[in-house]
């Protein structure tokens, strides 16, 4: 495994190193960067396995030299703990740094980073994108709780509970929204719940708030368990165990920019025969036929019955979305979301007409052709057999349009079908870059990317946390 090249800013990573401590035998389940470093700092992750918790800084390096370095493992001596999850938040006060992490012990411990000690005890636990001092957690009890960090909240940190009658089973993930205003839920039932988080408590007070019903509930999306769930803007990513997918999808009729509903609009668990109820789409209509559409599946094979397996979207201004995926078999999968819009805009400039005068289309530099090699004795073109042949077969998207069909192989459109074609939702595209960490029994578990987007960070089975980066510094420069 070889540090990568200096290359663009929105390029793709590759592999650094691989294993980041050996001083004790662990399956990492979680990893998070911390983020509230400048940009230009070295950045901090957390890998999180059952009864330890390893904090590493990372710095560039231009050279095979590891840029992974340990600054604390903490040790969790609670006879009970398995911890599997952690977050990021801040001391309310002084500003600092404090990593929140929990499992099946139904305890979520504070550790402060700079001090190293454990500061207080308070499943899937994610901070809010608008208040570091407020937490989610969703745990086996099949409840979604919302906790403040706040010391005004200290006799009772648990401010709101999203439960009655959204879960029958344990739930595995959770997620939420970039306003703060909504939550994903999701586990062993295969449902996907989205919740409508309600105006919090400021001051003290006595008991949470109650949430019965979400306002949108599915168990179509997938046919197994759900194990990561994420929002993409307002559209959702999700996958589940053994369906070797990650789906992009819609909630039709929802907008994060309306105005939150109503809990009283939420709907009902009446007819237990709805697979799905949504209080965006009341009834059929011309713009809402549906209550949710599949936009895009992607394809993560060599998953098996695996599951507790889950990708991350870097998805921040100015850079490209991409997301990021690692199997059962120790491959690491990259889609790049602009490419594949940039792909849809070039086919569509291709069909359009052109003016006389105007410039040919530009095929964008990342879209690769495959070329072979001519030797003496090759075939030039097709013979009238095999032209009047591949006449009869049902022809691609692609092969409609006279300018790529004329200019590119079969192959190659093929491969940039297989890629960014997104023409059938059902047809799941292939990654656009693989990383393979030459470990075949690794268990990718949870993958981070650093808040610039510089490293990507996965951890998984036999103690192996994979540093990748995807743009390196000179050698004059390191």
């Amino acid at each position: 495994m070889t540090l990568c090249p200096v290359s663009s800013g929105n390029s793709l990573p590759m592999i650094c190193l691989g294993r980041i401590s050996q001083v004790f035998y662990a399956e990492f389940f979680d990893v998070k960067f911390c983020p509230y470093q400048p940009l230009d700092a070295s950045p901090i992750f957390a890998a999180v396995s059952k009864k330890h918790i390893v904090v590493c800084r990372l710095t560039a390096t231009a050279d095979d030299s590891n840029p992974c370095e340990i600054i604390s493992i903490i040790r969790d001596d609670d006879a009970e703990a398995r911890n599997y999850y952690c977050t990021w938040t801040r001391d309310a006060e002084t500003g600092k740094p404090l990593l929140c992490y929990g499992g099946e012990d139904a305890k979520i411990k504070i550790y402060d980073i700079v001090e190293s000690k454990l500061v207080n005890d308070v499943c899937d636990v994610v901070t809010s994108p608008i208040d570091p001092l407020i937490i989610a957690s969703c745990s086996d009890d099949t409840t979604v709780r919302i906790w403040s960090l706040d010391p005004k909240h200290e006799k009772q940190p648990c401010l709101c509970i999203l439960g009655g009658e959204g879960h029958y089973w344990s739930l595995l993930t959770l997620a939420w929204h970039d306003t703060g205003r909504y939550i994903l839920s999701a586990g062993h039932d295969q449902i996907i719940n989205l919740w409508t988080v309600p105006d919090l408590p400021t001051e003290p007070s006595d008991r949470p708030v109650e949430v019965h019903y979400p306002h949108f509930s599915t168990s179509e999306v997938h046919s197994s368990l759900v194990d990561c769930v994420s929002f993409f803007g307002d559209y959702i990513l999700s996958r589940a165990c053994h369906d070797d997918v990650i789906v992009l999808w819609k909630i039709e009729g929802f907008s994060s920019q309306d105005p939150p509903l109503p809990q009283s609009m939420a709907p009902t668990t009446i007819n237990p025969a709805n697979l799905t109820r949504s209080a965006f789409n009341l009834g059929v209509s011309a713009e809402c036929p549906v209550p949710y559409t599949r936009l895009i599946e992607f394809q993560t094979p060599g998953c098996g019955p695996q599951f507790f397996m889950r990708f991350k979207l870097h998805f921040v201004p100015d850079q490209h979305p991409i997301l990021a995926f690692c199997n059962a078999s120790g491959k690491i999968y990259f889609w790049d979301f602009e490419q594949i819009t940039g792909f849809h805009d070039y086919v569509n400039a291709l069909r359009r007409p052109r003016r006389d005068g105007e410039e040919p289309v530009s095929k964008p530099a990342w879209l690769n052709a495959i070329t072979h090699r001519s030797t003496g004795n090759a075939k030039s073109g097709l013979t009238v057999r095999e032209r009047k042949a591949a006449d009869k077969v049902h022809r691609t998207e692609l092969e409609q349009v006279p300018e790529l069909k004329d200019r590119f192989n079969q192959e190659t459109l093929d491969m940039w079908n297989g890629k960014y074609g997104v023409s059938n939702p059902q047809v799941p595209l292939k990654p656009h870059k693989i990383e393979n960490c030459g470990a075949s029994t690794f268990v990718g578990r949870q993958v981070a990317w650093s808040p610039g987007g510089q490293w990507c960070v996965v951890v998984g089975s036999s103690n192996f946390a994979l540093v990748l980066q995807r743009w390196a510094p000179s050698k004059k420069d390191a």
